[in-house]
């Protein structure tokens, strides 16, 4: 009997769900699509939605992993789009006053077929869309960032947190540039 994801220990559950990248597949905005047409039907009609992370970029490599930046006006707004989400299977997997995030697609055998991690924020709290709007307008950096998560996707695989912390001045360097151009 296998244990369920949460009984399980963060460093069960990233041996279980490791970082892996592949080739840019552009399926990935039919999946996007789809789960946002879902989405549709258990949230308020003015809802907004954005598909962003690697996935989201032309041409680059990405955990094949559909982000969704889920943008609402109030917190209160966003603690009910949260409570929503739970109810229709997504999975708390951290939490504030400010921010949500929630997943579907894991199990306890590992990753399903497809894989979404949604994104619950205010209105002026978007920086991955200005990080996906700069990566998309500008192939070069978006090259150089491919290049430094396939450098850093073996030597973190079995820890995200370490991966995305490796990643964070990149991130922030672009998102700044976009921000103030």
């Amino acid at each position: 009997m296998s244990k369920k994801l949460s009984e399980m220990t963060l460093e069960e559950l990233w041996q279980l769900f490791p970082i892996f990248l592949t080739e840019h597949k552009p399926y990935w905005t039919d999946w996007y699509n789809d789960e946002v047409n879902q989405l549709k039907s258990i949230l308020p009609s003015d809802t907004v939605y954005h598909h962003v992370g690697s996935t989201a970029v032309k041409d680059i490599w990405a955990k094949p992993i559909i982000d969704i930046l889920i943008v609402v006006k109030s917190t209160r707004q966003l603690k009910d789009t949260a409570d929503t989400l739970q109810e229709n299977g997504y999975i708390v997997m951290s939490a504030n006053d400010m921010r949500v995030s929630l997943n579907k697609g894991y199990t306890e055998k590992g990753f399903a077929e497809k894989v979404f991690h949604l994104h619950i924020r205010l209105e002026n709290d978007i920086d991955e869309i200005y990080f996906r709007d700069y990566l998309n307008t500008h192939p070069d950096i978006a090259k150089e960032y491919e290049k430094m998560k396939l450098r850093l996707w073996k030597e973190y695989e079995h820890n995200r947190d370490a991966y995305t912390d490796a990643k964070a001045d990149f991130v922030k360097e672009y998102t700044d540039l976009a921000k103030n151009q």
